[in-house]
């Protein structure tokens, strides 16, 4: 099972969904990034369930950080996070362990492990693991900002809703600080009630997540293996209920003549911009000083509580399933934060293979 990502800044994610403990180990960070709990917590917090769009699940998420950090900062040392399980109700599962849930992993986790694995909430597979991806990813994301770099992540479209744009810096700052990732007031009540609607029919619904980076440098990225989409593509694919990533103007650049698609070029003199970004920040693999701007597709929520048709994988027989317990109707809102977190990740390994990984540490500049 490989659970590890990045070439120079890895991360490595552990435990299970019903298990003591889940955590991260980061390795690769120099010594000397500053480590900022507050906003550590403030993430976290971010994607923590609440109110009736979310699961009743309810965790506190206080993390632990066991090795890599003294005296508030990076030791250049494999940093170490857990953070304990404590809301858990595996009997919840206990029934239905013989019974593959459609659009889960459990079929997929048998062939790969043979049973083995632990079935109590979808075990290493669950959206669970996120939070420690979250609080990982808290540290690197705070360590991008200290050099100007900014990642904020936005609900799209919901339920056919639509956000407006993302306009500028002052736009990620208010989605740091929301736990409904929605600008636009109107916009966001609309999706809330559409989730709701769901939940009282037993359903679940997904949606589209925008993600903007602004800061990033210029000429970062690889021109094949591990350019800077496809890296990013890979960490994003990694979180659960993504199923499918699109940059800049994404599939709409097919239905443009190359007049329309092209990104012309000017300068002010000092800088060389482009005039639309419909490449999304990216050319040829390596970021050419726009903006980054991506789009990530959240599927509905898979654990439903209406009747579903399924298989009966210890009596190889057709069998109905009907689920119990607590799910959420919706993650799109509690998936903004992890779509962060990855793409702090990401860009931090790319920052460090092309400046060095000391590029990070507080105070360093390019």
């Amino acid at each position: 099972m490989k659970n590890t990502f990045g070439n120079v800044v890895t991360v490595t994610l552990f435990g299970e969904s019903h298990g003591p403990a889940i955590g991260a180990v980061v390795d690769g960070l120099p010594g000397g990034i500053r480590i900022d709990e507050k906003y550590i917590a403030a993430r976290l917090t971010q994607r923590r369930p609440s109110g009736r769009i979310s699961t009743a699940r309810r965790e506190p998420d206080s993390y632990e950080i066991l090795s890599g950090v003294f005296n508030g900062y990076t030791t250049g040392t494999p940093l170490c996070i857990i953070i304990r399980n404590e809301d858990i109700r595996s009997k919840d599962y206990e029934d239905i362990s013989r019974l593959a849930r459609p659009s889960h992993a459990d079929l997929t986790a048998m062939y790969r492990y043979g049973g083995f694995e632990d079935y109590r909430g979808g075990g290493h597979f669950s959206g669970r693991i996120t939070a420690a991806l979250v609080a990982a990813g808290a540290m690197v994301m705070k360590a991008l900002e200290d050099k100007g770099i900014y990642i904020g992540t936005h609900i799209k479209s919901c339920g056919g809703i639509t956000d407006r744009e993302i306009a500028d810096e002052t736009d990620l700052r208010v989605l740091a600080e929301t736990d409904f990732p929605v600008l636009d007031a109107e916009a966001a009540s609309e999706m809330e009630r559409i989730i709701l609607d769901a939940a009282k029919d037993g359903d679940s619904v997904g949606g589209v997540l925008e993600t903007v980076v602004l800061g990033m440098p210029e000429g970062v990225g690889e021109p094949w293996f591990d350019t800077a989409e496809g890296m990013l593509a890979h960490a994003i694919f990694s979180v659960p209920a993504v199923k499918g990533v699109e940059f800049g103007a994404g599939f709409g650049i097919t239905r443009m003549r190359g007049s329309q698609a092209n990104d012309c070029l000017r300068t002010d003199g000092k800088k060389i911009y482009t005039e639309t970004n419909n490449s999304g920040g990216i050319n040829g693999g390596i970021t050419n000083g726009m903006p980054i701007v991506f789009r990530t597709a959240i599927k509905p929520t898979p654990s439903i509580f209406k009747e579903q048709r399924t298989v009966d994988i210890k009596k190889g027989e057709n069998a109905l399933l009907r689920l119990k317990g607590r799910h959420d109707p919706a993650v799109v809102h509690r998936a903004g934060v992890v779509i962060n977190a990855v793409t702090a990740l990401t860009l931090a390994d790319l920052l460090a293979a092309r400046y060095g990984a000391d590029w990070l540490k507080t105070g360093e500049n390019k």
